[in-house]
Parts: C-alpha cells; structure tokens; sequence
C-alpha cells in the first residue's frame, strides 16, 4: 500500500491528452484494434476472481485485462495458469484501484474501456448494454450497470451513485428493489464497480486520478467528465451481481474524506466553494458525528484528512489549475442535479436515522436552494 503521506502528482497535462506521474503512464491518443476491453483490478480477491471470469465467458471481441496490485494470496500465478487468454498485469507494489485501472487502460487498445469489480457477476450482454447507451447518447460518455446485491440478487445495490451537494457520494438506490429504477436516465456519477466509457474521453481526461488511490475515484472521474461537458448515464438493461458489504475498514475515513475535499478543491470554483461553505460545515458535523457513532477507534483518521490537505495545498492548487483548463460547464449545471438528501440508512435502520432525516435534510435542501440563488456561473 502508497503511503498516505505520499505528494500528490501532476495530473494530467490536459491539452497533450497526456497524464505524468510517478509511474510515468501516457495515455495517448491510438488506434483502436478490439472492440472493447474488459479491466479488473485485483487485490487479494483470489476466491472471487475465477466466478467473474467465468461469467465473462460469453463475450465475444472483447479482451479481458487483469491488473494484480501485488497480491499476497497467489492470484496473479493463478490467472497466468487456469486463464492464459487473460491478459495479466503484474504490479510489484500496491497501486490502488484508480493508478491500477489506468495500467489496465494504458495496455488496452480497444475502442471501449469497461471496469469490472473482481467481486461481481455479469449477466449476458451487460456490456453491449452499456456500448448501446452510449451510441444512443453521443453526448454521454459514462455508462453503469444496474448493480444487484449478489445474496439478494432481488435488491440493489447501486445503479450509479448520488453525489450530495457537500460532495458526499452513496449508492443509488441501495436496498432498494431491483425494478426500482428501469429506465436509462442520466445520474450524478457512476458505480466504479462496473462502468464503461469510450477510450478517447478516458485518455483525453487522464485516466482516473491516481492520488485517490482508494474511494471516491468513480465520483471524481465523473465530475471531470461533466465539467467537460459530458453525461453520465445509468442503464438497467446492463445487469451485475456485487458480492459487496458495507464495511469500515481503519482506513476508509481518511481516504473518503480526504478524496472528496480534494475532488472539491479542484473541480469548483474558489467563489462556488465559498457560497457552499454552510453546506461543506453542516456536512462535517454529519461526518464527524457518524465517526463519533460507527469509527471511534479511527477518528484520528478524519484530523489526518485534513492534515493531509494542507501539507499537500501547493500541490493540490496545481491540479486545480489543470482540472479548470477543462471546463465547459457552468458550477450551477454541476450542483443542480445533486442531491439535498443522504440516505443516512445505508448505515444503519434505527430511531438515529429518522432523527437523522428529520434533522439534515431541511437544513442541506435550504442550503442548496439559497447556493443556487446566488451561483450562476
């Protein structure tokens, strides 16, 4: 694993369509030789791995791209032998899920890219659902799946994901059920765990960014995309099985938070952000209160968010300034689609989330409706 105080990188060296970093990954423009190109980021997922494969079986003119972050279980040898026309992508070190996807891409050569969680199932044709979507939509670029709980194959896991105006990101649609949402529609950002895009965005825009290393990324990636301009769309047709938990591991905290104030810092203007600062404060003391509740023994990890934003802010203010050679699209078009509402019962039913509802959701849709007021650029 990166370490977490690790400087941040240069992004992306926008006009050239090329992005520079510590592993030196150029995502030139090329030509196109597959269809389409099927990337699966692996980390100790050994037990899942096979099942998703196997499930991949059907595709045809579709290469499948396997990147192992250094994996302690045996996963990159058992690939290389049981799956010989997966291409594997062998890591000495710990990537995380964003730098481990732009690997994949960077050996891809197809027309679409499309990225798979090791953990899933895929129903038949779920990606020439999502490629469908996409040549309906020229003005779209991203599509995601209908993602289904893999233990309650009757209720959703996400069908893209909501992005709170404070920045905050939950599933779509979680616990919901699976007929809830059955119509292709546009969503504020994809589900990282099964989407696709048309290659030419994703090296246009540099790939994921790397500094995220884990959370958070899918939502970045898909704020970049509609700062440019383009639509995310979410497609029921394209149907995947998530063997998903919600689960708090020591690190999540840390990397949540400090990956949506960095998405924030360089994708809003500095007036936008000053206007939202209500909001930005009412969503710390969300924050700080569900790690109060749920991640005490980890609270130190929220300070070393912060921490970590004002070591790195000279950094940071260089990729804004790349991120802002981007625009095309006004901050009020980015923040009216977002959401005044968080489903606080993604983490857990109780007399808390009704207080919690209760309480929050007024304040964030007063909030909202007061930036909107005032943010017209």
């Amino acid at each position: 694993m990166l370490p977490d105080n690790k400087p941040i990188t240069t992004e992306v060296q926008f006009q050239a369509g090329i992005v520079e970093d510590h592993n030196d990954i150029s995502f030139h423009e090329k030509e196109s030789h597959s269809y389409a190109s099927v990337i699966i980021v692996n980390y100790n997922s050994r037990n899942h791995l096979a099942r998703c494969i196997e499930s991949l079986s059907s595709m045809t003119n579709a290469k499948i791209f396997v990147v192992d972050n250094a994996s302690s279980d045996g996963s990159a040898d058992y690939i290389e032998l049981e799956y010989p026309d997966v291409q594997l992508i062998r890591s000495q070190t710990n990537l995380g899920f964003a730098q481990g996807c732009n690997q994949g891409a960077k050996s891809a050569d197809s027309e679409y890219l499309a990225f798979l969680n090791p953990d899933t199932l895929v129903e038949e044709d779920w990606l020439e659902a999502l490629i469908k979507a996409l040549n309906t939509h020229p003005d779209a670029c991203l599509a995601t799946s209908q993602i289904l709980q893999m233990d309650q194959p009757d209720r959703i896991s996400a069908c893209g994901n909501d992005i709170h105006i404070s920045g905050l990101t939950l599933g779509r649609g979680m616990g919901q059920k699976r007929d809830s949402y059955p119509k292709v529609e546009e969503i504020t950002a994809i589900s990282g765990a099964s989407f696709c895009i048309r290659s030419k965005y994703f090296n246009q825009i540099g790939g994921f960014d790397q500094d995220f290393f884990l959370y958070m990324e899918d939502t970045d990636l898909s704020l970049r995309m509609r700062l440019v301009g383009h639509r995310c769309l979410y497609v029921p047709q394209s149907v995947v099985y998530h063997d998903y938990k919600l689960n708090i591991n020591p690190r999540k905290t840390f990397y949540q938070e400090r990956n949506r104030y960095l998405m924030l810092l360089k994708s809003y203007r500095w007036l936008t952000l000053l206007i939202l600062l209500p909001v930005l404060l009412l969503a710390e003391v969300v924050t700080w209160g569900f790690v109060l509740l749920r991640d005490r023994n980890h609270a130190g990890n929220k300070l070393q968010a912060y921490l970590w934003i004002l070591n790195y802010r000279s950094e940071i203010i260089r990729k804004r300034v790349q991120t802002q050679q981007l625009r095309r699209v006004k901050d009020r078009d980015l923040l009216i689609p977002s959401s005044f509402r968080l489903a606080f019962e993604q983490t857990g039913e109780g007399v808390l989330t009704w207080i919690a509802h209760i309480v929050f959701d007024p304040l964030f849709y007063i909030q909202k409706q007061i930036a909107l007021l005032l943010i017209w650029w």
